[in-house]
């Protein structure tokens, strides 16, 4: 088998597949999408598959190698979110080739069903009260919330109190047997986080996600000694080597995004770092149904794999349109908040992709950047 051709298809600002032919009737679709930066990782998409054409898609280590390795620069969001559908893509090929599903190829199921977690935002408050009371009405255990307000570096107790009551009341809304996750986005300082991490241990967070943003991971550890709320982070984060200091800091959940940090094989290597720690996997994956079938593929195989993010309406997913490209949709629905692992070949998705070669388009759409404060026009986190 050889590869024939190595193609990428800007559908939105937040999506971003790639298809490799070869010549034989097999193809293979990874996801590649950067949020708001499709356009540059295109490119580089490109770029390397002056190297692919031609090669066996079945030396899937040794291409990664090369993709991340091979020149004199390397790593960071752009550069490695190509890598990562790049290599979803051989990883389907690979199952598709033998007729089984990619996680058989990573050691075979370690479970029957993968725990998702799904959103409930809202802006104006950290929670969506309706948006959480119905998820857990599906059966879900955990819901993620996030504050969506600019925050100063040390903001008021105005601010803390809100924050606090909003959480209690959405606890209060879903009772303890479902589990709330907070992502601070990196938005707060580390005396806001540290702050934030007192005020709110009284609610039993599962885990309060990226509390720092990635440039200040160093100072993690301050935050994990601090509290007795798990830590998460990862989501920008994009290789082993990145992931070793913040694992090292007592981190409790890594959150290694597929379409972003190298891809399968390097999630697998950053799950099996984080065991090693007592750390558990919990990737990120705000994106579409390929990289999510990718991360169910990875979180069956992965024995510290704990629960799966999503931002899916699976209530609807039958008759969307946004992932219509997926045929076969109805394989992706989970049961009571669980997805059974899938048996199809490959990703075990059935790409449609005359519809996705008829939805492509040539440029993505302007980059939207982030907030500027109202109170006094400075910068803030997104």
């Amino acid at each position: 088998m050889r590869i024939l051709g190595v193609e990428s298809f800007i559908l939105t600002d937040r999506r971003l597949l790639v298809r490799i032919g070869t010549d034989t009737d097999l193809v293979g679709w990874g996801e590649a999408t950067l949020e708001t930066w499709v356009g540059p990782v295109a490119a580089v998409v490109r770029q390397m598959s002056d190297y692919l054409v031609g090669q066996d898609p079945r030396r899937i280590t040794a291409h990664w190698q090369v993709l991340t390795r091979g020149g004199f620069y390397r790593g960071g969001p752009v550069m490695s979110s190509a890598v990562s559908g790049i290599d979803q893509a051989l990883w389907d090929l690979a199952g598709k080739r033998l007729g089984v599903p990619a996680h058989e190829l990573l050691g075979g199921p370690v479970r029957s069903a993968v725990r998702l977690y799904a959103h409930a935002n809202v802006d104006g408050r950290i929670g969506d009260l309706a948006r959480a009371r119905e998820l857990a009405a599906e059966g879900y255990t955990m819901v993620k919330v996030a504050p969506t307000e600019p925050t100063r570096f040390v903001d008021t107790e105005a601010t803390m109190r809100r924050l606090v009551d909003e959480l209690e009341e959405l606890r209060a809304a879903i009772g303890d047997g479902v589990d709330i996750a907070v992502d601070l986005h990196g938005r707060f300082s580390i005396p806001q986080s540290r702050r934030f991490l007192a005020r709110t241990e009284h609610v039993g967070l599962a885990f309060v996600e990226e509390p720092l943003r990635p440039e200040h991971s160093a100072h993690i550890g301050e935050l994990v000694r601090s509290t007795s709320t798990p830590i998460a982070t990862g989501e920008r984060l994009y290789s082993r080597v990145e992931f070793d200091p913040v694992l090292r800091a007592g981190i409790a959940f890594a959150q290694p995004d597929l379409s972003h940090a190298g891809g399968i094989s390097e999630v697998m290597r950053i799950g099996a770092l984080s065991e090693i720690f007592d750390v558990q996997l919990a990737p990120h994956c705000p994106l579409g149904l390929v990289a999510f079938a990718a991360c169910i593929q990875v979180d069956a195989a992965t024995p510290n794999a704990a629960v799966q993010e999503t931002v899916i309406d699976f209530a609807a997913l039958r008759d969307s349109d946004e992932h219509a490209y997926v045929r076969n949709r109805e394989d992706w629905v989970p049961v009571d908040g669980y997805l059974p692992v899938p048996q199809g070949v490959g990703l075990g998705l059935d790409i449609d992709e005359q519809l996705v070669r008829e939805r492509a388009i040539e440029v993505a759409p302007s980059l939207t950047l982030w907030w500027s404060d109202p109170r006094d026009g400075g910068y803030v986190e997104w």
